[in-house]
């Protein structure tokens, strides 16, 4: 099993020593946990997705540790600069072209002439630029399951799989990172995240396009089906059935509320922050390892709210489909 260890500065050394030798390491992030490799080893990335049986074809983010070394690997545009330079560190990751022999592992960009950057705040910033080198850093679970956001729920999925698990509490955001790419003149939202659309759209002074949902693999996190528990989820309810487990969402609840076999309340204020930061934890103390069903009141889209709904049709998607497929039974 995994050593979890409190993220104090021994266990900071200990993370760093493991990966610059190529091993995996579950590191805390503001959005969710990350399992960690260095990027430019192409070793150490075939670990990652091995340890989260993760398909070849799904690109990963790279984690920096600053502008200077994400412009060591990557071409940065005059519009990119000025959303990092407003909204790096955090929860937003750009994809941008990779540099030509740049040094990161085929693996990590899929294929792709691009690669999708982020830099995180906080310890794992620390540990980035103690490597000093990018660190791909997918959320740290088996692939298409519920995203880590405690270094217990890490040890619950790949506690058998990785060697290291750095323990920092909560994570703060509780969703992936949003994920962007600038063309031209317009910023197209890949993935909804972290970071509001509507916060981009803000300071750009600019509209953020989102992309059709059928288009090619171009970041993580665009598999259709995605972040799913074992139990199936229903949507958007407005009654619940016998037996099944109820997640809600603010003061007031849906019709037979009472018959839910076990109920966990993302906000009981409908605060579309606070649901985003308990998201994948209540999802998966809800989850039932024999199936099930969860039934999901409706959340709202605005703001952080689409990001939260775009992890739940995910999660509620049927498994094993392309987007394209997804398209064709809807």
């Amino acid at each position: 099993m995994a050593l979890v260890l409190a993220a104090d500065e021994e266990a900071i050394l200990t993370a760093v020593s493991a990966l610059a030798g190529g091993e995996l390491v579950a590191i805390p992030t503001e959005t969710v946990y990350g399992l960690a490799a260095d990027a430019t080893n192409g070793d150490a990335v075939a670990k990652i997705f091995e340890a989260k049986g993760r398909p070849h074809f799904n690109p990963l983010i790279c984690h920096v540790s600053d502008i200077v070394m994400a412009e060591r690997y990557a071409v940065i545009d005059p519009l990119s600069r000025e959303l990092i330079d407003m909204f790096w560190p955090g929860p937003l990751s750009l994809v941008v072209p990779l540099k030509p022999d740049s040094g990161i592992h085929p693996l990590v960009a899929a294929g792709l002439d691009t690669i999708a950057l982020r830099m995180p705040r906080g310890i794992a910033g620390r540990i980035i630029a103690a490597v000093d080198k990018p660190l791909a850093a997918p959320s740290a679970n088996i692939s298409g399951k519920i995203s880590g956001t405690s270094a217990e729920a890490v040890a619950d999925d790949l506690g058998d799989r990785i060697a290291l698990i750095l323990d920092a509490g909560p994570s703060e955001v509780g969703l992936e990172s949003t994920i962007v790419k600038v063309q031209g003149d317009d910023v197209l939202l890949l993935r909804p995240g972290g970071l509001a659309a509507e916060d981009i759209e803000a300071v750009l002074g600019r509209k953020v396009h989102r992309l059709d949902q059928r288009a090619a693999i171009l970041a993580p996190g665009m598999m259709a089906s995605h972040y799913a528990p074992s139990a199936h989820l229903r949507l958007n309810v407005q009654d619940v059935r016998q037996g099944e487990a109820l997640l809600a969402f603010g003061p007031r609840r849906v019709s037979r509320a009472e018959h839910a076999a076990a109920c966990l309340n993302l906000s009981e204020a409908g605060n579309l922050r606070e649901a985003a930061a308990n998201l994948f934890d209540f999802m998966k103390r809800l989850d039932s390892p024999g199936g099930g069903v969860i039934a999901v009141e409706p959340i709202p889209f605005d703001g952080l709210g689409e990001a939260i709904n775009d992890r739940l049709a995910r999660a509620a998607a049927p498994r094993g489909l392309s987007i394209n497929e997804m398209e064709q039974i809807k």
